[in-house]
């Protein structure tokens, strides 16, 4: 959405971190949550400050107690051979193994996580895992906690920082995004049973005493094609538990985590043939 169009959809106005601070508010969002965040700015309508004002009005009220989280996610930096969107010549391959720039927590961009996303990695006091391809940013209370010793194979499971707010009975902000966008149903792929699930190799470059070098791992298959169902069957069976509302101009789904998880689990075990 251009900002022409953002502009034209806020016919009461623009948005303001004061009326983000209300919104959120009258969705749930409270004083020490654990928050991961999955969002897109242009959905919100005008916003007074964009992507900064977002992450100001979500910190005032989580306050010292709480923790911000929003995925960092940089899937260029994997396989080439896996590439579909868009796939590039397989003389290019050795090429991009060869020179792609290593992993750095502090300077390698986010790659379709949207300007919030974005704008919240650089900001001052913010910690990244240590993922080439599926990293995640905190910054409040149990930051290093949750982005510690992210392992590199089976980046979304058992050793991701989506694991570790599990553990903490996080919740989940979908923020004019939806299922899809989910990246706590990938845990719930890594724990479900299902036959259809398989491994795949991958590779990324990475820093390893101070050279850098192209990792190879292994990993599952990931498949975002059921998440809205998943997402759509969670919140018919959960009403109590999910709040759904209006943040600036833009939908908002707030969901805890242990929850969904524990649903998409059993959902995919028994749907996914």
């Amino acid at each position: 959405m251009s900002e022409a169009e953002a502009v034209k959809m806020s016919n009461n106005g623009p948005v303001t971190t004061k009326s983000l601070f209300s919104d959120l508010k009258q969705l749930g969002v409270k004083r020490g949550m654990v928050l991961l965040v999955h969002s897109s700015l242009s959905k919100l309508g005008w916003v007074c400050g964009g992507a900064v004002a977002v992450v100001k009005a979500l910190e005032a009220i989580l306050d010292e107690d709480g923790t911000l989280v929003m995925p960092a996610h940089s899937g260029d930096l994997s396989e080439p051979s896996n590439w579909s969107n868009p796939p590039v010549p397989e003389t290019w391959f050795d090429a991009i193994r060869k020179t792609m720039p290593p992993f750095n927590r502090a300077e390698t961009p986010t790659r379709g996580m949207g300007v919030i996303s974005e704008t919240f990695r650089k900001m001052k006091g913010v910690v990244r895992s240590d993922h080439p391809q599926v990293s995640f940013t905190a910054r409040g209370k149990r930051a290093s906690y949750i982005v510690n010793n992210h392992e590199l194979e089976f980046g979304m499971g058992e050793g991701s920082p989506l694991a570790r707010l599990y553990d903490l009975n996080a919740y989940v902000l979908l923020l004019g995004v939806g299922h899809r966008n989910n990246s706590s149903l990938h845990l719930a792929e890594y724990r479900a049973d299902f036959p259809s699930r398989k491994l795949c190799k991958d590779g990324a470059p990475i820093s390893e005493n101070g050279k850098r070098v192209w990792r190879e791992f292994v990993d599952y298959e990931l498949d975002t094609d059921d998440f809205e169902t998943v997402g759509k069957a969670f919140e018919e069976a959960s009403p109590t538990i999910v709040n759904r509302g209006v943040v600036g101009y833009g939908k908002a789904v707030l969901i805890p985590q242990v929850e969904l998880v524990d649903f998409a689990v059993e959902w995919m075990t028994e749907h996914r043939k």
